[in-house]
C-alpha cells in the first residue's frame, strides 16, 4: 500500500517537473517577449465558521499562456476543517490546462493530489486517518474576460475513498 502512495507521488512530481520545465524552457527565444509577460495569476481563498464548524483555505495558482488558446500551470492547496467530531487537514498540489477554443468557451483539465490528515473524535479515543487523494478533473465553463464560471467532474472519484462529497463540482476561476 505505502509503494503505491510512493509512485503516485512521485508520478505528481515528475508531471510538475516537466511542466515546469516545458514553461521554463519556452521563452528562450528574445523575440516572443519575457517570461513573466505571459503568466497570469489567481487562487482561491475561503473562510467559513458558524455552529461549531470551522473551515479555510488557500490555493494560490500560475498558468503561463501559450497562445490565445492554451494555458497550463500549477497550484498550491491548503484547507483546515473541523467541529465538534472531527479535524481535517488537506495539502497538496495540482497541475491544471486551459483550453480555449473560443473566446467564451474554457474547456479544463485538472490533476490534483492531496494529503489528507484526519482525527474522528469517537467516545473512548481519536481516530486518525492519513491518506493520500488524487483527482483528475475534467471541466467545462463560461469565460467572461480573465472570470470562467463552470462546472468539473472527478474521474477518478469514489465513494468509499475520496475527500469530496460528489464527483461533480462547480467553480469559479479568476486569473490576473
Amino acid at each position: 500500500m505505502k509503494l503505491k502512495k510512493l509512485n503516485t507521488v512521485k508520478s505528481f512530481l515528475a508531471i510538475t517537473l516537466l511542466l515546469l520545465t516545458t514553461i521554463t524552457f519556452a521563452q528562450t527565444d528574445a523575440s516572443k517577449g519575457r517570461f513573466l509577460d505571459k503568466v497570469s495569476f489567481g487562487g482561491g481563498v475561503g473562510l467559513n465558521f458558524g455552529n461549531g464548524n470551522f473551515s479555510a483555505s488557500v490555493s494560490p495558482s500560475a498558468i503561463y499562456i501559450f497562445n490565445e488558446y492554451v494555458s497550463a500551470g500549477p497550484s498550491l492547496i491548503y484547507s483546515y476543517q473541523s467541529n465538534d467530531f472531527f479535524n481535517s487537514s488537506l495539502y497538496g498540489g495540482s497541475i491544471i490546462g486551459l483550453f480555449n477554443p473560443i473566446r467564451q468557451v474554457q474547456l479544463s483539465t485538472e490533476l490534483e493530489q492531496l494529503r489528507v490528515n484526519q482525527t474522528i473524535k469517537t467516545t473512548g479515543t481519536d481516530v486518525d486517518n492519513d491518506f493520500w487523494n488524487t483527482a483528475f478533473f475534467v471541466g467545462a465553463g463560461y469565460r467572461a474576460n480573465n472570470i470562467t464560471f463552470g462546472v468539473r467532474y472527478n474521474l477518478l472519484y469514489k465513494d468509499s475513498d475520496s475527500v469530496y462529497a460528489d464527483a461533480w463540482a462547480p467553480f469559479v476561476r479568476v486569473y490576473f
